[in-house]
Parts: C-alpha cells; sequence; structure tokens
C-alpha cells in the first residue's frame, strides 16, 4: 500500500490545502462545540473521529468542507439525494443543526489512507490527465491535484477516502442515481464514460492522496 504526496503539479498548482480551515471559512453560522454534541448519533457509522466507518462502504468525513457537507445534509432530508440510511438521519435535522454538524466535521482532522500497488501508475494518470480517448475528465480539475476539493465551487474534498465508498459513488453517479443538481449532472457525464476498471483504479488511487 502506497500514501501519495505531490509536491506539485504543472497545470493545477497551489498552496497545500488544511483540514481544519472549513471551521473559520465556510462554516461561519455553524457551531463546532454544538455540532459536537449533536454528532453522537452520526459515530455509530461514521466512527468518534469521523475518519473510522464501521465498514468500508461509509465515508470518511472528518475534514470535508462545511459548505458541501451541509449541502449533502439538505439533499437527505428533502430526498434529492437518495440514501435511506441518511435520509432517515437527517429528516429531523434544522437547518442550524445541519450547519453545526458540518462545522464540527469540518474542523476535525481527516486521516491518510494509502492507495493499492497496482492502483498508483495507472490511476495518477487518469486522475490528473483523464481519458481522452473516452472523453472522461481528469479528477484533479474539480478536486484538486491532491484531492482537496474546491470548498468556493462545493467540489468535495476525496483524499483519503474509503476506496469502497467512493466505487460506489462512482457507480450511482453512472447509473444517474446520487441527484440532478449542477454538480451531479458533472459527474453524471464523467462516470457515464469510465469501465468499472478505471472506477477502481481511481477509488483505490484516491484511497491514498492527502
Amino acid at each position: 500500500m502506497k500514501k501519495l504526496t505531490f509536491a506539485m503539479c504543472v497545470l493545477l498548482a497551489g498552496s497545500p490545502w488544511v483540514y481544519a480551515e472549513s471551521a473559520t471559512t465556510e462554516a461561519a453560522t455553524g457551531d463546532v462545540e454544538q455540532g459536537k454534541t449533536k454528532s453522537a448519533v452520526c459515530a455509530s457509522c461514521h466512527g468518534m473521529d469521523g475518519n473510522t466507518p464501521i465498514a468500508p462502504i461509509y465515508p470518511k468525513i472528518a475534514g470535508q468542507h462545511a459548505k458541501y457537507s451541509t449541502s449533502q445534509l439538505a439533499k437527505f432530508k428533502d430526498g434529492s439525494r437518495n440514501e435511506p440510511t441518511m435520509a432517515s438521519q437527517a429528516v429531523g435535522l434544522s437547518e442550524q443543526d445541519m450547519l453545526d454538524l458540518s462545522a464540527y466535521y469540518a474542523s476535525l482532522p481527516g486521516s491518510e489512507g494509502a492507495a493499492t500497488e497496482a492502483s498508483v501508475e495507472a490511476g495518477q494518470k487518469l486522475y490528473l490527465g483523464g481519458n481522452m480517448a473516452t472523453n472522461v475528465s481528469a479528477c484533479a480539475a474539480c478536486h484538486g491535484p491532491r484531492g482537496h476539493g474546491n470548498p468556493g465551487a462545493a467540489y468535495p474534498a476525496i483524499s483519503g477516502q474509503n476506496a469502497g465508498y467512493t466505487l460506489q459513488q462512482l457507480k450511482n453517479f453512472k447509473m444517474q442515481t446520487r441527484g440532478t443538481n449542477a454538480n451531479a449532472t458533472i459527474m453524471n457525464d464523467i462516470a457515464a464514460r469510465m469501465t468499472e476498471e478505471e472506477m477502481q483504479t481511481i477509488a483505490d488511487y484516491i484511497a491514498g492522496l492527502h
């Protein structure tokens, strides 16, 4: 297994992203301490630290941009993102609850993962350059060369994410079951052109980004 760090990317250079920055920028109206109190129920699936889900199919949520997390909780609540477990958890959340939870998880440090040896070369090529032959866009174009996302555009941080979760989400995008908002439509189009092998390679590769 390999951890992957890139000092620079010629096309997409940028300063290192700090996991906790979201708590002081995106979530100014969310209360971290209130979010910590409200997060007890979340720990049963996502772990006490937001980094140790009980199963690979559940995502790591520590360090995720607050704006993105808030938007996803709202989608779970209104049904525009179809996920029964999260829908049942989000249905009782107020807007302030969502802001507080998002601020709390944004304040936590995200953990590093590891890529499989087999995914490093092919995964890096696909992640940074896409597949021009099939018009698959480079993941780095939206998520950054190190997977830290773009909080302003609500593109999520994906570095170190569980490979099982990433793979399932790519499949959901391909089947167009993740929603029809602007960002989902972008991913629907990209995933529709990806082979299952490419999805697995990317999922394994992303797990090692940090």
